[in-house]
């Protein structure tokens, strides 16, 4: 499986292209040893809060919050211009301007000053903040959207600003938006604290994601990553196109301890894309195959990128829970890609691989088995009811035991201060992210125009529907259902076209944030809403024309970027229709109110029937090659199972039983043809 394998420096520049997160800067070795000892005490202050830390939540916030800037502008430079380090000048250290050397040290002081801020003095000054708080506040304000700017592009921080001068001249804003406005020092109050920066995105990085994170780097480096790709290799290789369904396995369990669509599809691309291509399947599909599976990994339990551990937060319910209702909606993922790839494999008659390119089970099991006691621990810590940080922290110390006792990729003192410190590298971005999201939720909970944005969705929504309904033949479906289904549709665009500049987790907040209030008024319950614009903003990492985990792939087939991005959006058609699925069926998130296991079943058996469909449709193949119109007939029928029900399964079955015929009557006439 190495043939046509990129260097590990080609996979690299790869990553930082198509990541902005990991595109740091080159520094020099003096510098390099300072922030790598930043970034290794990182670690070690969460790790030890998540145990034996201080219960003043805003001082941790506070205190992750120091380190997210600081290192930010030492990590990351003002252009992203520079590949090596700069000529030294009596202006630059080791690569580093001497300015952004200075903002650091101000975004620290600046990040720490309101969490040390005595409790009884900051209480009294609440809503009336001195000019000190203000200077402050605007300090670390200006200082977040520069270090997002730097890490994560400029899309989100130009979002940000938007709903700033929105919270301020929100008295010219047009219609149902109009507000009142504030003063500049009635939005710092606002934004600068619990209900903004300080909010519940820097806390979940602060309290879980941060650990969980280095839980995966940690875990990989123990070995963990190359008994999931060994094991997916055994399972799934022997079988038609079997390079293509080792990449959905191996990605779906790699996915389960990386949060990182690019970083899952450049580590797992790297192998299966050039076996894929090998076997026969043209580039293009192959690297689509692969992105499609990678940008499963956020979805996917137990870490979910930091989604799932907002969700913890804003719900209030247990991680159980969420990752409970996460399963099966990733499982349906993979699902439908494995339907598609297989039934591509058959069209092109692709073979699996030969017994010799297949890995020995008992073999990797001796090598590696002792990788997985670090995922048992923390799944056991998880559903015995620990708290997350504490789970995090005893799969942290379970991945280091075992390093240092393992036979193979035994962990050095050495290896662990790397692990340390490139987990901790690996939270900066997103942790400039989740600041800059503070000031938009801040702004939003400032104005209270999250219900009316709600509104205007409904409202819309009802528009549309209206006139669907009077042209719409048949009366099967109420108005109110129209006006759900077109709801969603406006919430699913917004999600995608804001995925497509927007980190995922930056995306789902804030959509979260300003589509609640419609999602109340459709009934619709907390959790689904919440997983209805998640899976949507994980969607955009595949969705042309922004789609960077198809071109990440793209880059190591050697194929045409969008024909790539296309072609995983079909592939990744499932992740589009299941949130329809459990929006109108809440039973396959599992903890939905009113819960039966019948419910559950006949939603399970319905969505795969439905995604099974679409996948023929969109591959143009079932037993044999189908017509154009066929395709577009059957997947028109497979939409009847968005809803999924007994009465709708057995229409929709009704209905493409004549397809059944004549592609069994094809396929045996082709079979005939080819014996004579």
């Amino acid at each position: 499986m190495t043939d046509e394998k990129l260097s590990s420096d080609a996979l690299k520049d790869i990553e930082r292209k198509y990541d902005v997160e990991t595109a740091f800067r080159p520094i020099g070795s003096t510098m390099g040893k300072i922030i790598s000892a930043l970034l290794v005490a990182m670690s070690l202050y969460h790790i030890y809060q998540a145990g034996l830390g201080t219960s003043n939540e805003l001082l941790r916030y506070g205190i992750h919050l120091a380190f997210v800037l600081g290192l930010a502008f030492l990590l990351f430079g003002a252009r992203k211009s520079h590949t090596e380090i700069p000529e030294p000048t009596w202006y630059r250290v080791d690569g580093i301007h001497i300015f952004d050397i200075v903002l650091a040290l101000l975004a620290v002081a600046a990040a720490l000053y309101l969490p040390l801020v005595p409790l009884e003095e900051a209480a009294r000054r609440a809503g009336n903040p001195n000019a000190t708080d203000t200077f402050m506040g605007s300090v670390v304000l200006l200082f977040t959207l520069e270090a997002a700017r730097r890490s994560i592009g400029p899309a989100l921080p130009l979002i940000a600003l938007v709903f700033v001068v929105y919270a301020i001249f929100g008295r010219y804003a047009p219609g149902p938006l109009i507000h009142a406005g504030v003063s500049w020092k009635g939005f710092v109050d606002g934004i600068y604290g619990s209900q903004g920066i300080y909010g519940i995105a820097i806390g979940a990085m602060a309290k879980y994601v941060f650990l969980f994170v280095v839980f995966g780097v940690l875990a990989t480096r123990i070995g963990l990553g190359a008994l999931f790709i060994n094991m997916a290799t055994a399972l799934a290789g022997r079988y038609s196109g079997g390079p293509a369904k080792v990449a959905i396995c191996a990605s779906a369990f790699m996915g389960s301890i990386s949060g990182s669509s690019i970083a899952n599809t450049v580590t797992t691309g790297s192998l299966t894309i050039p076996a894929m291509k090998k076997v026969g399947y043209p580039p293009h599909f192959a690297a689509a195959t692969e992105a499609t599976a990678s940008t499963g990994g956020q979805i996917t339990p137990p870490v979910m990128g930091a989604a799932a551990f907002i969700m913890v937060d804003y719900l209030g319910i247990p991680l159980r829970d969420v990752l409970a209702a996460a399963l099966f909606p990733a499982l349906l993922h993979y699902f439908g890609i494995f339907v598609m790839v297989h039934l591509e494999a058959k069209k092109l008659g692709l073979r699996g691989l030969s017994a010799e390119e297949l890995p020995k089970v008992l073999l990797v099991l001796k090598e590696h088995w002792m990788a997985s006691i670090p995922l048992i621990v923390l799944l056991y810590s998880i559903f015995s009811g620990r708290t997350p940080d504490f789970a995090g922290v005893n799969a942290i110390v379970a991945c280091v035991v075992v390093g240092f006792l393992k036979p193979t990729n035994r962990l050095t003192l050495a290896g662990l201060w790397d692990a340390l410190a490139t987990g901790a590298k690996s939270t900066i971005a997103i942790g400039t992210a989740a600041a800059c999201v503070g000031i938009i939720v801040g702004v939003i909970t400032l104005s209270g125009s999250g219900f009316r944005i709600g509104a205007i969705v409904i409202q819309t929504a009802n528009d549309i529907a209206g006139v669907f309904s009077s042209l719409w033949p048949f009366n099967y479906f109420e108005l109110q259902q129209w006006a759900l289904f077109f709801s969603l549709v406006l919430v699913a665009i917004a999600c995608i076209v804001m995925g497509a500049g927007v980190p995922t987790t930056a995306t789902y907040i804030i959509l979260v944030s300003v589509t609640a209030g419609a999602f109340q008024i459709l009934g619709v319950e907390p959790i689904v809403a919440h997983f209805f614009v998640f899976y949507y903003g994980v969607l955009a990492d595949i969705t042309p024309p922004v789609a960077l985990a198809a071109y990440a792939a793209a880059g190591i087939a050697r194929s045409n970027p969008f024909k790539t991005g296309n072609t995983a959006f079909r592939l990744g058609i499932a992740k589009a229709l299941v949130p329809f699925v459990f929006v109108y069926s809440p039973a396959l998130l599992l903890i939905a109110d009113g819960f039966t296991w019948w419910a559950f079943t006949v939603t399970l058996a319905g969505a795969m029937l439905g995604i099974g469909f679409l996948g023929v449709a969109f591959s143009g193949y079932l037993l044999a090659p189908l017509k154009t119109v066929t395709r577009w007939y059957i997947g028109v029928v497979a939409l009847l199972f968005i809803a999924p029900g007994l009465t709708t399964m057995g229409i929709g079955l009704l209905l493409l039983l004549p397809v059944f015929y004549f592609q069994f009557r094809n396929s045996n006439s082709a079979l005939k043809s080819g014996m004579n």
